[in-house]
């Protein structure tokens, strides 16, 4: 997977406390002929972006893409469709950004920003805070962050051992057990949440409300009762892919109902 992006600034519109009007950079590492002539297109629609020619700036953005995913791809197209007013596939470029990078407070800042901006609000479920803390946890770090941070705790451990093993001294076999059981939970931690970033990574049940309004119903079919209406840039969870046409959601206030799938795009 790519390396963590860094993120140069924003747009100073989007985002005040940035204070920054650039776009975010690619990661400079391991330039190859193929990544060289990405970065010239992706050049060439930040160029688009900065002469407030959004249409070709998500034109080029949209080609990167499906070469193959980046959150700083994903960032720069959510601000191009938040310059044009479409917040609803803001969010979604957003959201995809997030979900490859999930520790940079500035897609989040920005995402929050153009949540602030949709029709439909939503109280979540409240959760016990030692779930939340959990989750924050989880997300303050991408699967590749936390599979390094694993590597390195995993050789702590290794030292940790060594020196409780072979040292004749008893503090220092003392603190070679003591650290070697903080590296070893460390370790553990480490794989289980890079495991869980993976799992988001590949089965994404995610989405987001793309038309301007849909009828909740209770059944998928058009003649099921509506129990309610959402409207574009509003995030659901998809509860029921067996169906082709219809998809059952559920928002995180716990109501449920079915949609038409063509209303909605995985994040």
């Amino acid at each position: 997977m790519a390396s963590s992006a860094t993120l140069c600034g924003q747009d100073a519109a989007l985002n005040d406390s940035v204070g920054s009007d650039s776009l975010m950079k690619s990661d400079a590492s391991a330039f190859s002929a193929a990544k060289q002539m990405v970065n010239a297109t992706k050049a060439e629609g930040d160029s688009a972006y900065v002469k407030n020619d959004f249409a070709s700036a998500i034109q080029i953005y949209e080609s990167l893409l499906q070469q193959g995913e980046a959150p700083e791809i994903y960032y720069n197209l959510g601000n191009c469709y938040y310059k044009t007013d479409d917040i609803a596939r803001a969010i979604l470029n957003y959201e995809r950004a997030l979900l490859l990078s999930p520790g940079n407070a500035d897609i989040r800042a920005n995402l929050e920003i153009s949540r602030a901006k949709t029709i439909d609000k939503v109280i979540p479920v409240p959760e016990i805070f030692f779930v939340t803390w959990i989750k924050s946890l989880v997300n303050s770090q991408s699967s590749d962050a936390w599979a390094k941070t694993g590597i390195v705790s995993f050789l702590l451990l290794l030292a940790s051992l060594s020196v409780f093993f072979f040292t004749r001294r008893v503090k220092w076999k003392k603190a070679g057990f003591s650290a070697a059981i903080l590296f070893l939970v460390v370790t553990i931690l480490a794989n289980l949440f890079a495991s869980q970033q993976k799992e988001y990574l590949t089965n994404r049940k995610d989405a987001i409300i793309l038309s301007p309004s849909v009828t909740v119903r209770s059944t998928p079919s058009e003649s099921g009762t509506g129990l309610f209406i959402l409207h574009e840039g509003r995030k659901v969870e998809i509860k029921d892919h067996s169906m082709r046409e219809w998809k059952e959601i559920r928002l995180e206030d716990g109501k449920v109902g079915w949609v038409p799938a063509s209303s909605i795009e995985i994040i």
